[in-house]
């Protein structure tokens, strides 16, 4: 799964997936859900009705040997509130879980990780666990339905609220076994968007489906494209009305006066200049005075403030909700790096043609060998055989690169090389278990994901790179790497000579190395206060949290990535800015991350914009302001090319030649505005 999906899952843990008893009818003594990774079997959620009316719910998953694994015991009161709450076991990172809620005595009383709170029991409000099973999810659905208006303060703090959207009649698996009615249901107020999920018609869970992961009543599996197919379209309909309230295009043109424009080309700023655009083109380009406005065309009067060409995202995996966020902080162009090729196509399509709101996108075709620690796709291949027909399909559907993965087979890795190439495809990935980055790059590599990878040359080969031990051991070690020794600096400069990009994603580790329990995550602490507080609180959930004695060694050791990234571009290797994480904002920490680590911003900025659009080539069309190219462009409110940190007050977005207010966009996801 990645870290973008992580994220969310853990954002709204308690809200993924849930079972409880009907009302009416005596409880079965247990409960089995089935559970999908990318269509493959990785985990299963089962309730258990306890003797005396508690219940128990488990949940586990594996997620390339990462995952949750937890237990959770619950007491409900006669309206269905939860009295007593008891979760252990570990989080996805493997961290322990000792989470407690308890009403009693007039007090609510609650403990985990990151929270410890005694507080009156005011009025009826539902505890949402934060390392709670999926299980949950049924409870509140329930008490919500029960609620005045279908709405209901949830604790910590907050507002949930439930509408029904769509119903659909399934069939059990084999053919001719049952049918039933199950009904779609959202929840909103707690996350960003809402949350979906099917009950059958006794208000118990039936299964929550996204195509990343999928939850299904035991016996029920083969409903779930049924379900997805169902789900896909209300959550389309919903786009298309949001792309019909915030998408823009000014009835004549536009045109910015006044502007600072940065031009990565020189990567300098041009003071006092005017742009014009038409349609979705560039029309114009020139100082203030010197070109002029067409007669009709909107003006935007852009003092004081920057343009710039649309950032590009290199490393996404999209969902449906990501293009609001990436629209919103400027982000006009992303490469997806590994989805499930229906959903991407799909997603595409939607963007490009304005039914929903959304960046360009480049498609990476993803692959991986068989095994426990397989990636998250239907793609994996053990033969030479299975792997060059990947590749051939991949083309044919119009993806642009190949991403490969850790669990396949070095010795395949030459063979799909050398095809993706005949196709005009770049290859790129993980280094596969049993390879070091080194000679991936001899086998073909065009470039490398992941700053880890790069360390990971230099430490034990007996690393299991298929495991979270690409994580953890460079947490250990990557501070007592010497950067200036020959064995690195030989690397580096085989980077340079075969032009070997790096994707490093920075911010994916940012947290994971150098977040704590209780303390709020460095990668987002910017701009948590604007988020929704059932998210906000989940950032203080810390990462791989080291023993005490390590805490230091492993912030050395991400800032020894850091370092690694700065010799890169010192070295003259290409770098592209990609995030595997929250859209939008984890990529304006992503470019002050490579600030920090001393590159200079304007050479930032163009990392951002033409070096990714040539990286890519599309810079023909993109990466610049410059009469005859498509319009995407940005307006900040500041001059990034001095102070990085301005790169997030973008006030204008335009993609394509559409216009887009950041402002809007941002509170249709409930992201509050800066302060």
């Amino acid at each position: 799964m990645p870290k973008s999906r992580v994220f969310v899952l853990a954002a709204l843990a308690p809200l993924i997936l849930a079972h409880a008893s009907p009302a009416a009818t005596p409880a079965p003594k247990e409960v089995r859900y089935g559970f999908l990774s990318s269509g493959n079997p990785a985990g299963e959620a089962v309730t258990r009705f306890e003797a005396n009316g508690e219940r128990v719910y488990t949940f586990e998953f594996n997620d390339r040997g990462r995952g949750p694994k937890t237990s959770t015991r619950v007491r409900l009161d006669d309206k269905g509130f939860p009295v007593l709450v008891e979760t252990t076991g570990h989080d996805y990172w493997k961290s322990p879980v000792e989470e407690r809620f308890e009403r009693k005595q007039g007090r609510l009383v609650w403990k985990n990780a990151s929270e410890t709170e005694d507080r009156p029991a005011g009025e009826a409000a539902f505890y949402l666990s934060l390392n709670g099973p999926p299980q949950e999810t049924e409870l509140l659905a329930r008490v919500l339905l029960a609620a005045p208006n279908h709405r209901l303060p949830v604790l910590p703090t907050g507002e949930g609220r439930i509408e029904k959207v769509a119903s659909a009649k399934v069939q059990a698996e084999g053919g001719d076994g049952e049918t039933r009615t199950v009904d779609l249901y959202a929840i909103s107020g707690l996350g960003f968007t809402p949350f979906y999920f099917w009950l059958d018609d006794q208000r118990n869970l039936f299964a929550s489906v996204s195509g990343w992961s999928d939850l299904y009543l035991d016996g029920w599996k083969s409903a779930v494209p049924e379900l997805l197919e169902v789900q896909n379209a209300a959550v389309a309909a919903r786009q298309k009305e949001l792309a019909g309230k915030l998408a823009r295009r000014p009835a004549g043109g536009l045109v910015i006066q006044h502007a600072r424009l940065f031009d990565p080309e020189t990567r300098t700023v041009q003071p006092g200049t005017t742009v014009v655009v038409a349609g979705n083109r560039i029309q114009a380009v020139g100082k203030d005075g010197e070109v002029a406005a067409p007669a009709g065309f909107e003006v935007v009067d852009a003092k004081g403030k920057t343009l710039l060409p649309g950032l590009w995202d290199m490393h996404t995996h999209l969902g449906d909700d990501d293009g609001v966020f990436h629209l919103a902080a400027g982000v006009t162009t992303v490469r997806d790096l590994a989805n499930d090729t229906d959903k991407l196509l799909d997603l595409r399509r939607q963007w490009d043609s304005g039914e929903a709101i959304g960046p360009r996108v480049l498609m990476a075709g993803f692959m991986d060998g068989p095994g426990p620690y397989a990636g998250p796709t239907k793609v994996l291949v053990d033969t030479e055989e299975k792997g060059l027909a990947a590749v051939d399909n991949y083309a044919k559907l119009g993806y642009v690169q190949i991403k490969l993965y850790s669990s396949l087979d070095p010795k395949l890795v030459p063979a799909i090389v050398k095809r993706a190439h005949e196709h005009g495809l770049r290859v790129s990935g993980h280094i596969p278990n049993g390879m070091t980055a080194e000679q991936a790059v001899r086998a073909g590599f065009d470039e490398i994901q992941h700053a880890n990878f790069l360390i990971l040359n230099f430490l034990s080969p007996e690393i299991d790179t298929r495991t979270p031990a690409r994580f953890s051991e460079v947490a250990k070690q990557a501070a007592g790497l010497d950067l200036q020794s020959d064995r690195v600096k030989s690397f580096i400069a085989l980077l340079k000579e075969r032009g070997t990009v790096s994707d490093p994603t920075l911010v994916a580790f940012e947290g994971n190395f150098t977040a704590r329990k209780g303390e709020i995550d460095p990668s987002l602490a910017a701009v948590a206060d604007r988020f929704p507080p059932q998210v906000r609180r989940t950032l203080f959930s810390g990462g791989l949290n080291p023993p005490a004695d390590q805490v230091q060694r492993y912030r050395d050791s991400y800032r020894a990535m850091q370092n690694i990234v700065r010799e890169l571009h010192k070295a003259g290797v290409t770098i592209v800015a990609g995030t595997d994480a929250l859209a939008g904002f984890a990529y304006h920490r992503e470019l002050e991350l490579y600030v920090d680590a001393g590159i200079p911003a304007p050479d930032v900025l163009r990392i951002a914009t033409l070096d990714a659009a040539r990286v890519m080539k599309r810079d023909k069309e993109l990466g610049t302001v410059a009469p005859g190219k498509l319009a995407d462009l940005i307006l900040v409110d500041g001059d990034p090319a001095a102070r990085i940190q301005d790169i997030r007050r973008v006030v204008l977005t335009v993609k394509d030649g559409v216009i887009y207010d950041p402002a809007a966009l941002y509170g249709a996801v409930g992201v509050g505005p800066s302060r």
